[in-house]
Parts: C-alpha cells; structure tokens; sequence
C-alpha cells in the first residue's frame, strides 16, 4: 500500500509532467481550477488548485474533503503512483471503477486530453 508520502510525490510528478506538456495537452493544463484526489486506502484528501499548468497541494485532510473541489480524483494510492509512473492506463482504470474522475463537461473534454 502506497504511503501518504508516495501519493505526494507522484502528485508532484504528475504536476511535472503538466508543467513539460507541450501542444493540446499543454492547452488542456491552463484550467484554473480547484482539486482533491481522493485517496480511498489511506482515507485521506489531497486538495489544492490546478493553474499555471501544475497542481498546486496546499493541503491534505483527513476524510473527505471540507468543500467540493471542481475537479475531482478519487482513487487508491497505489494506482495513484501505478497511473503516474504509466503503468496503469487512465481510461482502463477509470471503466473498470478503479479511479474515479468528476468535474464538469466542459472541463471533462479538456481533460481528456491529458489522460
């Protein structure tokens, strides 16, 4: 089981990877959002913004997130650290149930880029 650390780090990675985009999925990392990634296993919550092109954590909470974030992740942290180190593919994940993804439809189809 993936530790509240590692969830942190392949956050920090993923953020990373945003930052180096280049073309459409440079394009679909200028949102100017709030996230949480909801980290199931460890009962925790990752919240932040995403703007500039990176996900910026500025806190982790216990349970569920204290407001609603427009874009959300819920997932356990080993497939948080599986997903960012490419070993487990978004869109298999994400129909089989394993990684949870809400935001709005707008959002969504911008999203898709990046996943």
């Amino acid at each position: 089981m993936a530790t509240i650390e590692e969830c942190r780090t392949a956050l920090e990675k993923l953020s990373d990877n945003m930052r180096d985009a280049e073309g459409d999925v440079r394009a679909a990392t200028e949102l100017d959002r709030s996230v949480s990634c909801r980290i199931t296993d460890l009962d925790v919550t990752f919240v932040g913004r995403m703007t500039g092109g990176r996900i910026h954590v500025h806190d982790t909470v216990q349970g569920a997130p204290p407001e609603k974030a427009q874009i959300r992740l819920t997932m356990a942290g080993d497939d948080l650290v599986a997903l960012v180190d490419g070993r487990l593919h978004f869109a298999r994940a994400w129909g089989s149930g394993r990684v949870k993804l809400e935001a709005s439809l707008p959002d969504l189809f911008r999203l898709r880029k990046l996943l």
